[in-house]
């Protein structure tokens, strides 16, 4: 039985996955550099730093990857500082939920935590949660398992008593690296078999847990 869950932010809770994508290709492209979505795509569930770590060098000396950073935030801000990113379906229903049961929910982000909260605010969903991580609190973001060890530790429930929900390969891979069981609902990317055989289900939207829930919550 698990005690609490946790969830991921980006391409899960929120619709924010498509626009950040959208301004990296466009940054790049103006830049140009030749960024492709498959390449883009290896990245999705990553902190920044590991994305500097290993795909940095890409963008050449023109457009160091900092700059490239702050301009891709400019662009997603002048596009949504208004409204926020939408809320992905069935969110707000089993948050909802999860609340009437009584089980205790937190968020473990590759997005910094301040982000974090600007973000879940804006949407309107940041009291459903007990606590808030992002990924500049940890050395090793997603898929190692830390973030995920931190988000429990702040719950105050045993790791492999939580339940993870994920859009993303690294962040499901590391929640089960963490001992967690994880429910991957694709949003930019569909699991690789091996990747989906290690979590307790694949759904096609968060419209579909409730169904489960009894099961893996009560």
């Amino acid at each position: 039985m698990h005690k609490a869950a946790i969830f991921d932010m980006d391409g899960l809770l929120l619709d924010s996955e498509r626009p950040i994508r959208d301004a990296w290709l466009q940054v790049a492209a103006h830049n140009g550099v030749g960024l492709t979505e498959d390449i883009y795509l290896q990245w999705v569930g990553r902190r920044e730093a590991d994305i500097k770590a290993q795909y940095g060098e890409f963008f050449g000396p023109k457009l160091p990857f900092a700059l490239a950073c702050e301009q891709v935030r400019a662009l997603v801000s002048q596009r949504y500082a208004a409204e926020g990113y939408a809320v992905k379906a069935g969110a707000v229903e089993l948050l909802s939920w999860l609340a009437e049961m009584g089980i205790p929910c937190g968020v473990a982000s590759s997005t910094r935590q301040a982000e974090v909260q600007r973000r879940l605010e804006r949407a309107g969903l940041r009291d459903f949660f007990a606590i808030i991580t992002g990924g500049d609190e940890v050395t090793r973001g997603k898929p190692h398992p830390d973030l995920f060890f931190l988000a429990a530790q702040r719950l105050g429930v045993e790791p492999h008593h939580c339940l993870v929900f994920e859009d993303s390969e690294y962040g499901a891979q590391g929640a089960v690296a963490a001992g967690m069981a994880a429910v991957i609902v694709p949003d930019l990317k569909q699991p690789s078999p091996n990747t989906a055989e290690r979590c307790l289900a694949v759904l096609p939207s968060l419209n579909q847990v409730p169904v489960f829930g009894r099961e893996w919550f009560l």
